[in-house]
């Protein structure tokens, strides 16, 4: 989706501009350190916001912009994100244990 953002908004060929780069950069980051991994639902619906508020704010313009040319460029990931969307956020090992305790 930041490729597609840079291309149209930034008019990048090939790579993506710096600043698309360090958004790429952040968003990896905070995926690879994510306690949901692969139980994950979108960002938009996860009870944990772990982005900083200025990189959210970024992302939900570049999602805005990308997200329906997604559609056209590739829908098969694009289909998989909306189903990721109804996943119900799960909680978290700690949290369980400590309502269990309580």
């Amino acid at each position: 989706m930041i490729r597609i953002y840079c291309q149209g908004q930034h008019r990048s060929e090939g790579a993506v501009c710096q600043s698309c780069q360090t958004l790429r950069d952040y968003a990896h980051l905070r995926l690879e350190k994510c306690p949901y991994q692969e139980k994950k639902t979108t960002c938009a619906n996860c009870p944990t916001h772990c982005y900083k508020k200025s990189m959210r704010e970024q992302v939900k313009i570049m999602m805005r912009y990308a997200g329906p040319r997604m559609m056209l460029q590739h829908p098969w990931y694009a289909i998989l994100h909306l189903i990721d969307g109804f996943r119900k956020p799960v909680e978290l090992p700690h949290k369980i244990k400590t309502q269990e305790n309580e």
